[in-house]
């Protein structure tokens, strides 16, 4: 019999962790909570946002503050699979060598990876990602590397077109949540960032977190654990299962956006693999807020986190993802009588 943890000693755990990355990023409590729920949930995150907005910042924080190995790439137009996997180069005996590529230097301790700019990648780089993320194992020199505590971060550049490709739909349905990324519209933040120095040294400012304050290596059992704790009563569950068929038929509910033909409006998406991934993100939340039961709140906090990635538009629809998902998720939350 597995040993059961301190669920409310790891809850204040959780809560330090929390603060530790808002005090290097400001302006952002909602995407930091949503950012640990999303790592204790056992979750892969997908960054989006303007450039300089402190993506990179996040993610680095959230690694140093997990231990472990971290390893990073960078999205490219050349990138290969290889590249993941191994490094060619010439010895100083002036033979070639091969050594292990980012994605295996720490092998089974490999604690969080970082995709930078993911979509400048091609669909081949793209393909081993969704398998690393899926099944945290890939296959390389004869053998099957296996990274049972992985956590995937990448983050999203979405001002420049030229040299990009959009990531696969099975790729972004593996990300637990999207979180979007933005500079604060407080003065005094604003302010902050431009002439508090502290903020000028990105190295400096994360490391002077707490390498491994969250165990990563426990994070899974953890995890477990909470999903296992957190009930769901039955209506609960019927107003869950209510959304989700809301967003899959939202003209048969009676929803109408401006502008818009609801009846070519949706490709696909809100798989059940998502919905499950909605749930999960919900209990999570629930033992952050200290509770062992699961409230609409919970489901409505995490919501757009999780499902907007999933939402898949049709025709001309899909370039404006940006602007009709989120009206055509909070229309569905306003359509649906919470319990």
């Amino acid at each position: 019999m597995e040993k059961q943890m301190d669920l409310a000693a790891w809850r204040e755990g959780a809560l330090a962790f929390e603060q530790a990355l808002n005090s290097v990023v400001v302006g952002m409590p909602e995407q930091v909570r949503a950012l640990t729920i999303a790592i204790f949930s056992r979750g892969h995150v997908l960054l989006e946002g303007d450039v300089g907005v402190g993506k990179t910042t996040l993610l680095r924080a959230a690694a140093q503050l997990l231990g472990g190995g971290y390893q990073r790439i960078e999205g490219a137009i050349d990138l290969m699979p290889s590249d993941f996997l191994y490094h060619a180069y010439i010895n100083e005996q002036g033979q070639a060598a091969v050594k292990p590529g980012p994605l295996l230097q720490h092998e089974d301790a490999l604690s969080v990876f970082f995709f930078n700019e993911i979509n400048r990648a091609r669909p081949q780089a793209h393909a081993l990602f969704l398998r690393l993320m899926a099944e945290r194992s890939v296959n390389a020199f004869n053998r099957e590397y296996h990274f049972p505590h992985l956590t995937v971060f990448a983050d999203r550049n979405r001002l420049e077109r030229e040299e990009t490709f959009e990531i696969p739909a099975a790729a972004r349905d593996r990300f637990l949540m999207e979180i979007s990324v933005k500079a604060p519209d407080a003065r005094e933040l604003q302010r902050a960032l431009m002439f508090d120095t502290r903020f000028y040294d990105v190295d400096a400012l994360v490391g002077q977190l707490p390498s491994g304050l969250t165990p990563y290596d426990q994070l899974n059992a953890l995890a477990a654990q909470v999903q296992s704790t957190v009930r769901a009563e039955l209506a609960l569950q019927e107003y869950a299962v209510e959304l989700w068929r809301v967003l899959k038929d939202p003209l048969a509910a009676g929803i109408s956006l401006p502008e818009v033909d609801m009846s070519r409006l949706l490709a696909g998406g809100a798989s059940p693999r998502g919905m499950a991934m909605l749930m999960r993100s919900a209990r999570t939340r629930a033992w952050l807020e200290g509770r062992d039961y699961l409230t609409p709140d919970d489901i409505r906090t995490v919501w757009p986190y999780v499902v907007t990635h999933r939402v898949f538009l049709s025709g001309a629809y899909a370039l404006q993802h940006e602007r009709i998902a989120p009206q055509l998720l909070q229309a569905v939350l306003d359509k649906v009588s919470a319990p």
